[in-house]
């Protein structure tokens, strides 16, 4: 039987986040907003029964690390324990390979679906994945991008400009969306 899961919202330096956990580790997470209650929001939508929770132990420890990883030190997620269970094998299989880009390091969605073995349709499928990412930054999707080096999307606050900003506060150098992404705005 599983437990109901928990959540808490905190601030960063560039803003307001949301993580939930529960027993078989952090099931989910939302990027900086810039008020409490959008991840919160965010975090209902995704966990409808969650429950507000004071942070203990390891979770009080991951929050620490991202406050850490906002004001731009380098922090490495890989080793946390995450819920994904609600995911398909096959998106298993493409959050532990993006989870071993380490800080200061990119792949693009062509590049990771070679290393996968997924086909022709692989890129794809690894934009779809990134997109539905239920833990961003732990499952660092930023550091994902489009062929060329272009950005690519992204769905979390922000968009684009959110992406850009966190590649930069790891040292990566500026990359442009390309003219399609700027006109429908992803």
């Amino acid at each position: 039987m599983s437990t109901v899961p928990r959540y808490t919202t905190f601030e960063t330096a560039r803003g307001f986040c949301s993580i939930a956990w529960g027993e078989f580790g952090i099931s989910g997470f939302c990027l900086p907003a810039e008020s409490a209650e959008d991840p919160r929001r965010a975090m209902l939508r995704r966990h409808p029964t969650g429950v507000e929770a004071e942070p203990m132990g390891e979770i009080g420890r991951v929050i620490e690390r991202v406050k850490t990883y906002f004001v731009g030190d380098v922090v490495d997620f890989s080793d946390l324990l995450l819920d994904l269970s609600g995911q398909t094998d096959l998106y298993r299989r493409i959050y532990d390979a993006t989870r071993r880009l380490g800080w200061g390091k990119a792949t693009t969605y062509g590049r990771l679906a070679g290393e996968l073995e997924l086909g022709p349709a692989g890129a794809w499928t690894i934009g779809q994945a990134m997109a539905k990412n239920p833990i961003p930054l732990i499952i660092p999707c930023h550091r994902v991008l489009a062929a060329g080096g272009k950005l690519g999307g992204f769905s979390a606050p922000g968009g684009t400009l959110s992406k850009q900003r966190m590649l930069e506060l790891e040292g990566l150098p500026s990359v442009e969306a390309s003219p399609a992404q700027q006109s429908f705005g992803f």
